[in-house]
């Protein structure tokens, strides 16, 4: 039921695996990991998914020029600025801060892959971007604009498909979770109408990276649950969500977004010591630290499969080497 109009991006299928050390070691549920850290687009994640849906719609409208917006350290920001470059687009990124002294991480990458950087201060997620795209207009360009995350009804369909590609590479019947970051909103939503559509049990656990995502009006969850709709509509999908259909978990949003403590550095060492495999500071060791919380304190049954997406973002443990080596 996913429609196909997409372009191609990354490599996927993106392997499955079981952390067969990971599970001894915390003696709690089995536990599996979907490597969307390597589809591909600068060194991967999971943003490939939703661009190539949403980079297939820009170019049906004949767009020469790509607008987004994210933090400095955005992975987003870094695959969007990739996705444009191979498909010879202009990327302007929207970031938000000051320039820093020293480039590293995902910003020397999106210097590298030729995006043009705008800073705009405490403006993150893209309130800059409408006097931008005014500008470029102005120029004589046809910009189209990649919302936050790549997160609306294109990006989810991304993560609906991606649900059907994990179904044909294990047995999901046997999963009782599947846990992630989740920040803006496309991922979560996505894979909330894939299970849907798949008619599967397992819980979609979405970890809450970001204490600033809700907005004046709705909380982020309702957001979640409502781009879920729309992108069933979207698809004519027939399937419908409520607020009490999204799990989504603040338990571990921390001192908030970008802020790494000790569950973040405990994720970071257990992972890569125990599977060689690196989880970035933001995003996925916040959920996988989360996730190891709740085997300690009891919230999985030992006799639970859980399998921990990781939407990728290594290239900004670069910039966090202080915190980390401290």
């Amino acid at each position: 039921m996913i429609p196909l109009n997409k372009i191609k991006l990354g490599f996927m299928p993106t392997p499955v695996g079981i952390l067969e050390s990971l599970s001894e070691m915390l003696g709690g549920p089995e536990i599996w990991i979907k490597r969307d850290d390597l589809t591909g687009l600068a060194l991967g994640g999971n943003k490939t998914r939703k661009l190539e849906y949403i980079l297939c719609d820009a170019l049906a409208n004949a767009a020469d020029t790509i607008v987004t917006a994210g933090a400095v350290q955005s992975n987003h920001c870094r695959q969007t600025a990739a996705a444009a470059a191979q498909l010879g687009l202009e990327c302007h990124l929207v970031l938000g801060g000051n320039e820093p002294e020293n480039i590293s991480g995902n910003l020397l990458l999106d210097r590298m892959l030729g995006a043009k950087i705008h800073w705009a201060g405490s403006n993150r997620k893209g309130e800059d971007i409408p006097e931008i795209v005014s500008q470029l207009r102005q120029q004589g360009k046809n910009p189209y604009i990649v919302p936050y995350g790549g997160s609306n009804e294109f990006g989810a369909l991304g993560f609906a498909s991606a649900l059907f590609e994990l179904d044909q590479q294990m047995d999901t019947s046997k999963l009782s979770h599947i846990v992630f970051a989740s920040s803006s909103g496309g991922t979560q939503a996505g894979l909330m109408l894939g299970k849907a559509l798949l008619h599967k049990s397992y819980t979609i656990h979405g970890i809450n990276i970001d204490k600033d995502m809700s907005c004046k009006s709705k909380s982020f969850a309702q957001i979640i649950a409502d781009l879920a709709n729309s992108t069933s509509e979207k698809i004519q999908a027939g399937k419908r969500f409520e607020l009490n259909d999204v799990t989504l978990d603040s338990n571990y949003v921390g001192a908030g977004y970008g802020v790494v403590g000790d569950k973040e550095i405990e994720a970071i060492s257990m992972l890569a010591r125990q599977e060689g495999i690196l989880l970035d500071p933001v995003y996925t060791a916040r959920a996988m630290g989360g996730l190891i919380d709740m085997i300690k304190t009891g919230y999985f049954s030992k006799h639970d499969r859980v399998l921990f997406w990781h939407t990728g973002g290594a290239p900004s443990l670069f910039s966090y080497a202080r915190e980390l080596l401290s």
